[in-house]
């Protein structure tokens, strides 16, 4: 009889482990939401935006975006319109879909995205036209090199590229810290201008491109210019500030054809006398910088635009 109670009791308790063993672990929300597939994430406009699964096909209205994404190991079904050469070849293939000042919803349509990489606020407007076609959106922004690296972490949450946006991050923080150990002597007197065709601005440093300055070594003598309602990254030049300042060098962007823009500007120096007086005139200290890595976001070559800035800051004599 004790023999049969033994062999009973034996059973009872490896029905209990084995019923054990198959329930579920009991997991955190996060664990929860990764096992079945789904993922939220809050965008630069506060847009909560949820997946069901890694998207796979992905547009980019933006050259840092595009950039961003074949860094972290990703591609392109939609990428920026532009006539300029692509830093990345792979992209060549993908469908032009507009920029964020104007999207192409038919090419859209065409590519069925299943995220657009889009511009905050620029391309706030667009978001239920392009949910309207089955696509999600992800708005960001890049006005620091701080929110460029903010980018590369949104991205590689939402594409599954958590480690290689991590070591992407990791290098742009140690470049920075290179650049911080070379710093120029003394800070260097700079004005920023960013051209367009009949509109020259000064940028101010809540821009990346003053943002880049700042880190590089450089002290940017429009800082403290009123901010323009519609661009509050620029300003107005100001021709008496700019005399008073007396910059070392000046610095040119433009998004596009910068030679073009750049001769409109010279044109308009010429015109003003006062210019020539300048240190930046007289020394030859017009510099034009390369409209990929200043001209908009360059994405993971921030670290090229930071390096080529202290460069030529360190030649400022």
């Amino acid at each position: 009889m004790k023999k049969i109670h033994f062999i009973l009791l034996s059973t009872l308790l490896a029905g209990m482990l084995a019923g054990c063993s198959a329930s579920p672990p009991q997991t955190s929300d996060t664990n929860q939401q990764a096992s079945n597939g789904s993922l939220s994430v809050t965008d630069f406009s506060g847009r909560k935006v949820t997946f069901s699964k890694v998207p796979t096909k992905i547009a980019a209205l933006s050259n840092g975006e595009m950039d961003i994404v074949y860094a972290l190991g990703g591609e392109l079904v939609g990428r920026p319109t532009s006539a300029a050469p692509l830093a990345n070849k792979e992209a060549a293939k993908a469908e032009q879909i507009g920029t964020p000042h104007g999207m192409d919803m038919e090419k859209v349509a065409l590519v069925q995205p299943d995220v657009v990489l889009g511009n905050n606020p620029l391309n706030l407007k667009d978001v239920p036209a392009v949910e309207a076609l089955g696509s999600k959106v992800i708005l960001t922004d890049a006005n620091s090199v701080a929110e460029i690296k903010k980018q590369i972490g949104l991205f590689g949450e939402v594409l599954g590229k958590k480690t290689r946006a991590d070591e992407q991050i990791q290098a742009i923080d140690k470049k920075i810290s290179e650049l911080q150990k070379n710093q120029p002597a003394s800070k260097v007197r700079a004005l920023l201008v960013y051209g367009a065709p009949g509109t020259y601005m000064a940028a101010l440093n809540n821009s990346l491109s003053g943002d880049i300055l700042s880190i590089a070594g450089g002290e940017n003598i429009a800082s403290d210019y009123p901010s323009l309602d519609k661009y509050p990254q620029y300003a107005q030049l100001n021709t008496e500030k700019i005399m008073k300042s007396n910059p070392q060098v000046i610095f040119f962007m433009a998004h596009g054809d910068t030679d073009k823009v750049k001769e409109g500007f010279l044109k308009e120096m010429q015109m003003n006398a006062a210019w020539n007086s300048l240190d930046a005139v007289k020394n030859n200290r017009i510099e034009v910088l390369p409209s990929d890595l200043f001209g908009s976001n360059p994405g993971t070559r921030v670290m090229e635009s930071l390096a080529l800035m202290q460069k030529l800051l360190l030649s400022v004599k």
